[in-house]
C-alpha cells in the first residue's frame, strides 16, 4: 500500500502531520507494509533563498497582524507540535525558499534516503532554526544522513530534479490541493491537514482491509505474538 504526502519544509503542520501518520502506522501494525512517498509543494515560491525575515514578520505581513499577534498565534502550533514530541522554536526560524531542499529530497529518493533527508530537513528548520534555503546548510544536513558533499553540490549546481518538483506541484493543483499536508492513501482516500492519529489509523486500516493487507504480528512482552487490531497547513 502506498501513501503520498504533499508537504513543504517550512509548513509547521506538515511535520506534525508526518508524526501523526507515523504514530498511526506503528499503532495499527502497518508500518512496514506501507510505502510513504513525499511529494513536493511550496507555500511561498517567491521567498528568497537567503532570507533572514523572521517567521513573525512573515506572518504579520501575510495576515495583516502585528508581530506580537503573530507570535501569540504560534504558541498554539508549538503546543500541538509538543503533543507529538516535536520541540518547535519559532524564535529561531526564518523564512526560506524550499525549492532546492525539495530537489535534494528527490535525489535522496533515488539512493534510498528520502525518509532520512525529509526528517532531517524538517527537524533542522523547526527545532534548530537551520536556514534550509542555503546550499551550505543543505550540504551539512545531507552529510549527517550519509550523502556526500560532492553529491549534494552536483544536485544543487544546476536544475537537476527541478522538473520532478514542478511535476509534484502540478499534480497537487490537478487534485485541487489548497494547502498542506495533504495525504493520498492507496489512490483512494485523501486526508487534508495534520489530523489526529486516529483519523489516519481508521483510514489506513480501511484501505488495507480493502486491499487485503493484514497488520504485522506484534511481539508481546512475554515473547508471544499477537495480531494488532484496530479497536492544511496555510502559513
Amino acid at each position: 500500500m502506498k501513501i503520498q504526502v504533499w508537504s513543504d519544509y517550512v509548513c509547521p503542520f506538515c511535520y506534525i502531520g508526518k508524526r501523526e501518520l507515523e504514530n498511526a502506522l506503528a499503532t495499527t501494525g502497518f508500518k512496514d507494509q506501507v510505502e510513504v512517498e513525499y511529494m513536493a509543494y511550496q507555500l511561498d515560491p517567491g521567498t528568497p533563498a537567503d532570507s533572514d525575515e523572521t517567521v513573525y514578520s512573515m506572518l504579520s505581513k501575510k495576515y495583516g497582524m502585528s508581530e506580537e499577534q503573530a507570535q501569540a498565534q504560534t504558541q498554539g502550533i508549538k503546543q500541538r507540535a509538543a503533543s507529538v514530541g516535536l520541540n518547535y522554536d519559532f524564535d529561531k526560524m526564518a523564512s526560506a525558499n524550499t525549492f532546492k531542499a525539495h530537489r535534494l529530497a528527490k535525489y535522496a529518493a533515488t539512493i534510498g534516503k528520502e525518509q532520512q533527508v525529509t526528517e532531517r530537513l524538517l527537524k533542522g528548520y523547526f527545532e534548530e532554526g537551520q536556514k534550509i534555503g542555503q546550499d551550505a546548510v543543505l550540504i551539512a544536513l545531507a552529510a549527517e544522513v550519509g550523502i556526500s558533499e560532492d553529491e549534494v553540490k552536483n544536485v544543487l549546481a544546476d536544475d537537476t530534479f527541478a522538473t520532478d518538483v514542478l511535476a509534484d506541484i502540478a499534480q497537487a493543483r490537478e487534485l485541487g490541493v489548497q494547502g498542506v499536508p495533504f495525504f493520498v492513501i492507496d489512490n483512494k482516500y485523501a486526508i487534508s491537514g495534520a489530523q489526529p492519529a486516529q483519523v489516519f489509523e481508521e483510514t489506513v486500516t480501511k484501505a488495507a482491509e480493502e486491499a487485503g493487507i493484514h497488520p504485522a504480528l506484534k511481539m508481546m512482552g512475554n515473547g508471544n505474538a499477537g495480531v494488532c487490531t484496530d479497536d492544511s497547513c496555510e502559513i
